[in-house]
């Protein structure tokens, strides 16, 4: 995958200006799967590992060079990749405004703390209790893989294999907070910080009333106690940064404040659909020239999965019709509150 990203990365700097473009958004799709790899793989070899090497170094009340070097390594890699797997998945789309550098910065500093809280709060209470760390694990794995698989994703092009990826996507619920569904994010989002900071805060004062006095003084177990909250109290700090501040919909106090996740937005005026919004002032310029896919159905107003098999089906027809037409069709969904939409969209695939 890495040597065809870098095939297609060549082409669409080599190729006719007409084709440029095909090859680009090929190299930018590319880029999105392996991302997603990246990611999953990520949290089922990394995740595990930091909780292991954590856990370790409570029980033995001493930190190796190595153990500490490797553990960090492994916290780093896991936000890197969750703000990597984000900025890539927004410059691949074009209904989606790119990602800055700064707002991929932060986003790091946001997961590296939280995932560094929950890491830690998991290590403290697996070195205490094993057998009910390992039932809290699975516990918290069926609730999040339920809630995702009841939101209808839409990322494979089956319905079981849909329900697979959940169940991976769970393994990630556990550590962090990892959006997987279009639309607006803020109110599962802070369900799941309110369920992960009452988790963190039982499993942290669990381990603190039954910790071994023996190998731990007190001194070193209130420290513990006061990293995991204040890392956690950072994460958060840098979330509402984000959000607030570098969000690509906007700054909280820009012209276009939509991008805080506690601000509400207007209500729709009456006959207008009721998820649209103004662009903002920075987004991409869509395209008016070529040809136009009309789609008889209103986007996300059908079942998740029928959703993404026709995307994909048109979009692999949109790759194959590339190499014969100059300009890349478009896709065009029906618009709810359209007074000519069934004159426009007769002729429809």
């Amino acid at each position: 995958r890495y040597l065809r990203t870098l095939y297609l990365g060549l082409q669409s700097r080599w190729q006719a200006e007409h084709r440029r473009r095909h090859f680009y958004w090929r190299m930018m799709f590319e880029s999105a799967d392996i991302s997603m790899l990246r990611l999953l793989e990520t949290f089922l070899k990394s995740a595990p590992q930091l909780v292991l090497q954590l856990s370790i170094m409570v029980q033995q009340n001493s930190i190796e060079p190595l153990q500490g070097l490797s553990a960090s390594a492994s916290l780093v890699s896991l936000a890197w990749m969750i703000a990597s797997y984000q900025k890539v998945l927004r410059d691949s789309r074009e209904d989606k405004m790119p990602m800055s550098y700064k707002g991929a910065v932060v986003q790091i500093l946001w997961h590296l703390f939280t995932i560094a809280a929950r890491a830690i709060a998991f290590a403290l209470f697996a070195s205490v209790f094993q057998l009910y760390f390992g039932i809290f694990i699975v516990t918290h794995w069926c609730i999040m893989t339920f809630w995702i698989i009841q939101g209808e994703t839409d990322f494979c092009m089956s319905k079981w294999e849909e329900i697979i990826y959940n169940m991976v996507v769970g393994i990630i619920y556990i550590f962090c907070w990892f959006n997987v569904k279009e639309g607006r994010s803020r109110y599962r989002m802070c369900i799941y910080y309110v369920i992960t900071l009452s988790e963190n805060a039982a499993l942290t004062v669990l381990w603190f009333l039954y910790y071994d006095r023996e190998t731990t003084s007190d001194f070193d177990a209130l420290i513990l106690v006061c990293v995991v909250s204040s890392s956690f109290a950072l994460g958060i700090f840098f979330m509402f940064i984000y959000y607030c501040l570098l969000h690509p919909n906007g700054p909280m106090f820009g012209p276009h404040s939509g991008g805080c996740i506690f601000r509400q937005r207007p209500a729709p005026a009456p006959g207008s659909p009721a998820d649209a919004a103004p662009p903002p002032a920075a987004a991409r310029a869509p395209r008016t020239e070529g040809p136009v896919i009309r789609i008889d159905l209103p986007r996300k107003k059908y079942p998740a999965w029928d959703a993404h098999f026709i995307d994909r089906r048109l979009r692999k027809t949109i790759l194959a019709l590339e190499y014969a037409s100059p300009s890349t069709p478009r896709l065009q969904y029906r618009t709810p509150g359209v007074s000519q939409e069934l004159l426009e969209y007769e002729p429809t695939v």
